[in-house]
């Protein structure tokens, strides 16, 4: 069920997250148009960039554009997911509420993993759940899978921000798809694929850096 606290807009005009963490709350949230995307062709990957630092501002949303509709993923602690639809708008602007110091603005897949990526059609949408080793903090976190036709994307969580993997994903995820796949996922093969997170403090759900 969504957490009751005060709701902290990341300075994004228009956005209103909503923290869920349990798999069946967001398959009952979400579900029906996650999977509804399959079929669309991705056109942008949105991220939130750092003007001063020259890298990406990872504490904000993740955002997909699929042909006109737009899925806003971020995640945030451990375990907490909020995915939301078409409320912010990329040319708008980000300020950051506690700092006037940095300098944010939207992106359009500013990191050369992401690049290749629009253009593609959707093939599956899935929650990736992280199954590690025993005593993992990971384990049971949910990441959102992404599949086309030869790559995949994920987005999952990266100790209280996001992060992003392309490529296969880790075979220690268990996937839950939301739309029958037309082919399973391949595991990741070594160095096969390209890690975007910026931290890797757990012992998982963080493949290989290359």
């Amino acid at each position: 069920m969504a957490h009751n606290r005060p709701v902290f807009d990341f300075g994004i005009p228009g956005y209103q997250p909503t923290w869920l963490h349990a798999r069946p709350d967001i398959e009952t949230a979400h579900g029906a148009r996650l999977a509804a995307l399959v079929g669309r062709t991705l056109t942008r990957v949105w991220l939130v960039w750092d003007l001063d630092e020259d890298e990406w501002f990872a504490d904000c949303p993740v955002l997909l554009d699929f042909a006109g509709e737009q899925v806003e993923v971020n995640h945030q602690k451990f375990d907490d997911l909020s995915i939301t639809w078409n409320s912010v708008s990329p040319g708008g602007p980000v300020a950051w509420p506690a700092s006037d110091d940095f300098r944010l603005a939207w992106r359009a897949e500013p990191l050369p993993g992401l690049a290749a990526l629009p253009g593609r059609r959707l093939r599956e949408v899935a929650l990736l759940e992280w199954r590690g080793a025993t005593g993992d903090l990971a384990n049971g976190s949910l990441a959102l899978g992404f599949a086309f036709a030869d790559t995949d994307l994920v987005v999952y969580n990266g100790l209280d921000e996001n992060a992003l993997t392309v490529g296969p994903p880790d075979p220690r995820y268990r996937r839950h798809p939301l739309r029958r796949a037309n082919r399973p996922l391949a595991p990741v093969p070594p160095g096969g694929a390209a890690d975007l997170g910026r931290n890797r403090p757990l012992e998982g759900p963080f493949p290989t850096k290359i």
